[in-house]
């Protein structure tokens, strides 16, 4: 009897033993592969059983039963990590799910230039076919609610709001996620350029620096040019005088501008007119860089007031309405600041 219990137990050794080199093998043999790279979704609060279906949608042939048993086994119930993967060569399920857990899902960017407006920042985001777009719909409030802002940051608008940058990011990522990124990244920019700022700059907060930067990042994309038209345009709030930008009655334009800016425009009354008005427009017109940042909030040592293009890019910047009338015969005909 106890040798027969002993044949018994050891028979079950040896079958545990065999199963688990049977189950050993399927989870380390390499699953097949219809094409590379391969690439698929796990979509969010997905369960074992479920990122297996995901993943024999996507055309990896995986047992559904081996594979839970084997996230399971190895604690990955709760583990894995919802995004898009890509497979560049065959793996073994026990590798697969290690990049599941690991959360190693594929990259991508999206690249937000300086000068660009708000719309045009949207545009990107929804035409961007690797992106979750969630802030479809949203007012400019409700935007900024969601991606961070404080309940006591009240502007009119998000203009000018994000940073300039190429962002890196996981695909299927929502653009809420992107922005709250380029919204902490205008914050921190600001807030140590403002900490940092000229003495006696005529602006009352942040915001109106920011304003200021917005309005120099679309006079010139020329960093040697823009501590002088920073400059240009301190001076003329100093001196209440207009700014007379061109860029802000653009703004103002919105969609009626069709690339040509005439004299009635000049003239027609519109809050972003700084022909018709005094001081900074309400809100910024555009993203600025960090290289505008830095020039509204320190701005050149220069008494300059006027400045006009050369047509090469930089621009010629004149003390007197004189000097500027001879750099406007010299360099250009009609109006110019």
């Amino acid at each position: 009897m106890l040798r027969t219990l002993k044949n018994l137990i050891l028979l079950a050794v040896l079958l545990l033993a065999a199963l688990a080199g049977v189950f050993y093998w399927l989870v380390s043999s390499p699953l097949n592969l219809p094409r590379t790279p391969l690439e698929f979704e796990i979509e969010s609060g997905s369960g074992l059983r479920a990122v297996a279906r995901q993943i024999n949608a996507a055309g990896i042939a995986i047992d559904a039963n081996v594979f839970v048993a084997l996230g399971k086994l190895s604690g990955a119930e709760t583990s894995i990590k919802a995004g898009s993967y890509a497979l560049d060569s065959a793996v073994s399920a026990r590798q697969l799910l290690a990049k599941l857990t690991r959360g190693d899902v594929t990259q991508t960017d999206i690249a937000f230039i300086e000068g660009w407006t708000l719309r045009q920042m949207r545009e990107r985001l929804d035409a961007h076919p690797d992106i979750r777009h969630d802030s479809r719909g949203l007012s400019d409030p409700e935007l900024l609610r969601r991606v961070g802002a404080p309940a006591n940051f009240t502007v009119a608008s998000a203009e000018g709001l994000f940073f300039p940058d190429t962002y890196s990011f996981a695909k299927r990522s929502s653009d809420i996620d992107i922005l709250a990124r380029a919204w902490r990244a205008q914050q921190r920019h600001l807030t140590q350029e403002w900490e940092g700022r000229a003495s006696s700059l005529p602006y009352r907060s942040p915001y109106e620096a920011l304003i200021m930067a917005s309005i120099v990042e679309k006079e010139t994309g020329r960093d040697a040019d823009r501590p002088m038209i920073a400059a240009v345009f301190v001076n003329r709030l100093r001196a209440g005088m207009p700014l007379q930008t061109d860029p802000t009655v653009i703004y103002g334009l919105g969609e009626r501008f069709d690339g040509n800016l005439r004299r009635r425009d000049l003239v027609a009354d519109t809050p972003y007119n700084t022909y018709t008005r005094n001081g900074l427009p309400p809100t910024p017109i555009a993203m600025p860089g960090l290289a505008a940042l830095r020039a509204a909030l320190h701005p050149a040592d220069s008494r300059a007031l006027y400045f006009v293009a050369r047509g090469d890019g930089s621009s010629a910047f004149s003390h007197t309405l004189d000097e500027h009338n001879a750099a406007v015969a010299r360099y250009q005909k009609g109006g110019a600041r």
